[in-house]
């Protein structure tokens, strides 16, 4: 397909703009800050693809008249899935994988904080005690890891459950084929229940897109499935699970702890009771960085430039099943 004219308000600079801006040319490249609502507005009466910083907000989808593809330049895309877009028939696309790595090695870090009880291990370092907290705890070793999500992040989480010897059950959408380090797998489209997962998980790791289909899908249900040994991590999005059931059920013991790295609102409220819970970790929304995140960037919005002008499938493409109505406020 022909691209007239790209609006990107991607803040890059130096030789990462030169290197996103030969991924995008040649052709018209009008580029202003996100923040210039004005600037926006005038670009998108030509614009034909919009490459964006943030989110694609819906009065930038209804400006803009001509738009074909909108590429939003982080990973969830929960907050531009709108109706809207695919009544349209926009190509909607983002930046999903480009921390896979990283977001595994979080979900590894928020585990074993709660295996291995790191709030008790500084309070007894700074008491200068000497004690033993694990004679009725056990590793992740033999233990059951359960994905639910098995995109990018979620075979990276794969990956490492089973270098630390762990047997690995999975939940998504769709799989093809046998996926690499998965010993079981259930799909929605087979009309598949994550029940199993839940029941036999030791440790469930959310790493799935938030949509209608998987709002607060793990609620009051979902926790009284689960072990009252199992442990549950969040690096998805926080309304994937419901805030208000999770904390009934570490304050009944239906689970025994959990981590999250996102909340249903941020910053999270100072008056949360999840602040309080000793069996309960806190990180911000927030994440160290691969090596060249900025250039992780660049070859996913390069790739889809190509495969958009070549009418090939793109990377990291939203479809309908993917609408988020649900947002708070």
């Amino acid at each position: 397909m022909n691209i007239g004219t790209v609006l990107c308000t991607v803040e890059y600079e130096g030789e990462n703009w030169e290197r996103l801006e030969r991924a995008m040319g040649p052709g018209k490249i009008i580029h202003v800050s996100q923040n210039d609502r004005d600037a926006v507005s005038s670009a998108l009466q030509e614009a034909d693809v919009a490459i964006l910083q943030g989110d694609a907000p819906a009065w930038l989808v209804s400006e803009g008249k001509n738009l074909k593809w909108i590429h939003c330049n982080h990973a969830g895309l929960n907050n531009s899935c709108t109706p809207l877009i695919f009544e349209r028939g926009i190509i909607l696309t983002g930046s999903s994988g480009r921390s896979g790595p990283v977001l595994a090695e979080h979900t590894f870090f928020l585990a074993l904080s709660l295996i291995y009880d790191s709030r008790a291990l500084e309070a007894n370092q700074k008491a200068h005690k000497w004690a033993n907290l694990y004679d009725s705890r056990r590793g992740l070793f033999g233990k059951t890891m359960g994905i639910i999500g098995l995109g990018y992040t979620g075979k990276e989480i794969a990956a490492r459950a089973k270098a630390f010897g762990m047997r690995v059950l999975a939940y998504d959408r769709e799989f093809f084929g046998e996926p690499e380090n998965v010993d079981a797998i259930w799909s929605s489209k087979n009309n598949e229940s994550v029940d199993e997962l839940l029941r036999q998980s030791d440790i469930v790791a959310l790493s799935v897109r938030l949509s209608d289909e998987t709002y607060h899908m793990i609620d009051e249900r979902a926790f009284s499935i689960m072990k009252d040994s199992a442990l549950l991590i969040n690096m998805a999005r926080g309304s994937v699970v419901d805030e208000e059931a999770l904390v009934r059920a570490l304050e009944s013991g239906s689970i025994a702890g959990a981590a999250s790295d996102v909340f249903e609102v941020e910053p999270l409220p100072k008056e949360s009771p999840l602040w309080d819970f000793p069996n309960f970790v806190i990180t911000a929304h927030n994440t160290p960085e691969m090596p060249d995140m900025p250039g992780n960037c660049i070859k996913i919005i390069g790739e889809n430039f190509n495969r958009y002008r070549n009418g090939q499938p793109m990377l990291n493409q939203a479809f309908p099943e993917d609408v988020y109505t649900k947002r708070k406020g």
